[in-house]
């Protein structure tokens, strides 16, 4: 039986898809359910008040550190808490807490920019692969295999010892290099899924073109996976950043990073054990805000969980 020409314009005009709300109702979808969600819960609240913490403190550090990471004084030089440097100072007389405050810019910066660059790459070319299918989507599997078969760290150690650059790209790049096949991949599965719905099926009966099908009717209804996923991985790569560092192939000094300090800070844990305290801990309570932050959102996104 076919669609009237009145139901017809109305599964096109309406967003996400056929259901309505009846008279009276105030619209309701899925971003609004998980938001009213997400208010609710406690996890998410904590997550977001210290992400949102550490993002303010990444673009104005001196506001509560007064003083200059790079200034260093080796005549105080693994001592520990004083009037004025909590923290106490590290192997090169520097201040622990100025250092920890300022390694927060780098640390969000890389996650930020890497979450960015894999979600974008990786949605374009899962989402173009899932939709389109036959020969590209067979040559996007081969080669999310290929990258898969790729130990990170291993490969960060081949590809970052050649970099001799003390900036944050050589590492954001190559963690997009590794990251997007995960990412396509979730949204492949995603757009496959999605284009399959009826009122997708019934925009394409009326004419819709491939954009717009695209823009309007799938990408809304298949991005949710991919917020998930980029939430967690945000946290992965931040640690990810602090790994390479720690190994000496990802950030290198004069920048301030925690994985710098934890790496030099190694070789004193028994003798000034206050130096891989703080810098250690800042780093597991971002990556872990970031995991709860991105495990709440998930819980929201995902009808079976509701």
């Amino acid at each position: 039986m076919g669609l009237g020409a009145s139901e017809a314009e109305t599964l096109e005009k309406t967003p996400g898809g056929p259901e309505g709300t009846g008279p009276g109702e105030s619209a309701r979808s899925l971003w609004s359910d998980a938001w009213r969600d997400l208010r609710r819960n406690p996890v998410f609240i904590i997550s977001g008040l210290v992400i949102l913490f550490l993002v303010v403190i990444s673009i104005w550090p001196q506001s509560i550190a007064s003083g200059n990471p790079l200034v260093c004084d080796l005549s105080k030089r693994q001592q520990g808490s004083q009037p004025g440097h909590p923290f106490g100072f590290d192997g090169q007389g520097c201040d622990v807490y100025t250092r920890t405050v300022y390694g927060t810019r780098i640390s969000i910066s890389v996650g930020v920019l890497a979450t960015l660059g894999v979600a974008l790459l990786g949605s374009l070319l899962g989402g173009l692969a899932g939709f389109y299918g036959g020969l590209s989507d067979s040559l996007l599997s081969r080669l999310t295999d290929i990258f898969f078969a790729i130990p990170v760290v291993l490969g960060g150690l081949v590809l970052l010892s050649v970099v001799t650059s003390n900036t944050i790209w050589p590492v954001v790049g190559f963690m997009v290099l590794l990251g997007w096949p995960q990412i396509s991949r979730i949204a492949r599965g995603s757009v496959i899924t999605t284009k399959q719905n009826d009122y997708v099926q019934a925009a394409r009966a009326l004419g819709a073109s491939n954009s717009r099908l695209m823009l309007r009717h799938i990408t809304p209804n298949a991005v949710a996976p991919v917020i998930v996923v980029a939430t967690i991985a945000l946290g992965t790569y931040i640690s990810l950043e602090a790994t390479l560092s720690y190994l000496g192939v990802g950030l290198k000094p004069p920048t301030v990073s925690w994985g710098i300090d934890i790496s030099s800070a190694s070789a004193y844990i028994r003798q000034a054990p206050h130096m891989l305290l703080w810098p250690a801990g800042a780093l597991a309570i971002t990556v872990l805000a970031f995991i709860m932050l991105g495990d709440a959102v998930r819980d929201a996104l995902d009808p079976k969980l509701r």
